[in-house]
């Protein structure tokens, strides 16, 4: 009987011995990857299209605002990638406003006097222009916005760097991204001395990188 018994204990404690065994493999193989594969792990969101300007006096990082302004940050973005403003400079300085650039015509030291009045064209030679996409978000420090003529769907490629708040501009000119970093080479630029038509004196030329 006592043989017995101690055969029956052994085998007990022999079952347990597996099923703990088991127990661990199974919690071991949940840490390697069952339980991951049961509650996967939520990437970070996409921080969305931005674009990087370079310039002698340090970058400027920009978020755009596709949601905001899908056309124009498309238009600009296409640009970017096309090599268009790489060359350009900011044509236009104001203190206390904002600079401006991205006029093709910039690219040419000689002809100062066609500043301002170029833009992309299509295959024809026409004017690429952008039906407006205004929207309630203020003109205030760091907004990147886009120049236009008179008329409101007379948007290019030129666009402008607020430096500080300028409210009489909301809802009439379109907002397609923010200033996100760099935003004292902007004050830089705009602290340049200057003629009477707001030309910066000295050239500063720009890189347009697109992250996505």
């Amino acid at each position: 009987m006592q043989v017995w018994l101690a055969m029956r204990r052994d085998a007990v404690v022999m079952n347990i011995t597996i099923l703990c065994g088991a127990l661990l493999v199974v919690g071991l193989l949940a840490g390697c990857g069952g339980k991951a594969d049961m509650n996967p792990i939520t990437p970070p969101p996409s921080p969305g299209p931005r674009a990087v300007i370079k310039t002698k006096f340090g970058d400027i990082h920009i978020k755009l605002y596709p949601d905001v302004a899908p056309n124009h940050v498309r238009n600009f973005i296409q640009l970017a990638k096309s090599g268009f403003y790489n060359g350009t400079i900011f044509h236009r300085v104001i203190p206390g406003f904002m600079i401006q650039g991205g006029d093709p015509n910039t690219k040419n030291s000689l002809h100062k006097e066609l500043y301002g009045q170029g833009g992309p064209k299509d295959e024809n030679g026409n004017p690429v222009l952008l039906k407006a996409e205004f929207s309630d978000i203020p003109h205030k420090r760091g907004i990147v916005s886009m120049a236009r003529a008179n008329e409101p769907d007379t948007a290019g490629s030129q666009f402008f760097v607020v430096v500080e708040a300028s409210h009489f501009l909301d809802g009439k000119y379109t907002v397609f991204g923010e200033v996100t970093k760099g935003i004292g080479v902007a004050d830089k630029i705009v602290s340049l001395p200057r003629n009477d038509r707001d030309l910066p004196n000295e050239r500063v030329e720009m890189t347009v990188t697109i992250l996505e």
